[in-house]
């Protein structure tokens, strides 16, 4: 018997007021998760991982936005139809985020101490003292040196990579069951770039959480991820267990995408681009979103927009296999 996913996404749409009218941010996005499995979003800017992410736990601005379609179901529990005290007991206890960019995330007036203490207080009901002292073990664990002085630095005081895993030790305070970790290597070093992510494994394993990975980076989801997510424009383009993505790419802009990484064995003089760039979401393109940028597109791809159909086991794309096949 196969167990219920830890988190189901199916047929969300999230749509944003502007002076225009609604623009459609993300369309018909589905996926789903297991307990302690690992999946990867990935994509260029502008392609709707960090939408897709903060609707998860309903955090856009509800006088600006709207879902006209779509269920998120966590825990057996349909996340667009709880009540925000409902909603809030899940936000940073049962599901966390780590943000894209430490620095405008944490608070620079308030220690790290005050700011993972906050989480500790709210969830937990501990007092500040016992906060602060698991505030302690938190920073031990996520491995920053001297944590009882670090404790009581101001976000400024530390290095980037430090303050990545403030951010971290915030999210895993309450144990959640599922982590969303938004570009959590951007703007780091590689060699801190690693440290992220082997703690991020680590931390992972003794948890046991479920983690959603968000990154333009290839080579992070490559690294990190069991399962991958393409998205394009608004829309998830292919879908597959990470070995078979990497192995065998069944849409355009997915090899697209991985023609763009630079060989490690050999000299690169010149690294392939994929021409254009991602639509304007208040541009309606008819047919395929991709095929004014495809050098595959057929006439009929600017015409009837394609469907996410099975090309393999477990392997979703929306590209016809005929197309496909050739890849």
């Amino acid at each position: 018997m196969t167990a219920e996913p830890l988190l189901s996404v199916d047929n969300l749409t999230v749509q944003f007021r502007t002076d225009t009218g609604w623009l459609t941010a993300i369309e018909d996005v589905g996926f789903s998760l297991g307990a302690g499995e690992t999946l990867g979003i990935v994509g260029e800017s502008g392609s709707g991982k960090s939408v897709t992410a903060l609707s998860l736990l309903r955090l856009h601005a509800t006088a600006t936005t709207r879902i006209p379609t779509g269920t998120i179901t966590f825990a057996g529990q349909n996340l667009l139809r709880l009540p925000s005290r409902a909603l809030r007991r899940i936000r940073g206890g049962e599901i966390a985020m780590i943000f894209q960019d430490p620095m405008s995330s944490l608070n620079p007036v308030l220690t790290i101490a005050d700011q993972i203490g906050e989480t500790l207080a709210l969830h937990q009901g501990l007092d500040r003292a016992a906060a602060r002292r698991r505030a302690i073990e938190l920073l031990d664990l996520v491995r920053i040196a001297d944590a009882a002085h670090r404790v009581d630095a101001y976000p400024h005081q530390l290095s980037g990579g430090q303050r990545q895993r403030v951010m971290i030790a915030i999210a895993i305070a309450c144990r959640p069951k599922l982590l969303i970790a938004d570009e959590p290597t951007t703007a780091l070093d590689v060699t801190i770039q690693a440290q992220i992510l082997d703690l991020l494994r680590d931390l992972q394993a003794e948890l046991g959480m479920s983690v959603i990975l968000i990154s333009h980076d290839l080579g992070v989801i490559a690294e990190f991820a069991r399962r991958v997510l393409v998205m394009y424009a608004g829309r998830v383009v292919e879908a597959a267990p990470a070995t078979t993505l990497f192995r065998r790419p069944m849409h355009p802009y997915t090899s697209g995408l991985m023609q763009a990484i630079p060989p490690l064995d050999a000299d690169v003089h010149r690294l392939p681009t994929i021409q254009g760039s991602i639509p304007d979401p208040a541009r309606r393109i008819p047919g395929c979103r991709f095929s004014p940028r495809c050098a595959e597109a057929q006439p009929t791809c600017r015409i009837t927009a394609p469907s996410l159909v099975p090309v393999g086991p477990d392997h979703l794309a929306r590209c016809p296999p005929r197309a496909g096949a050739a890849r």
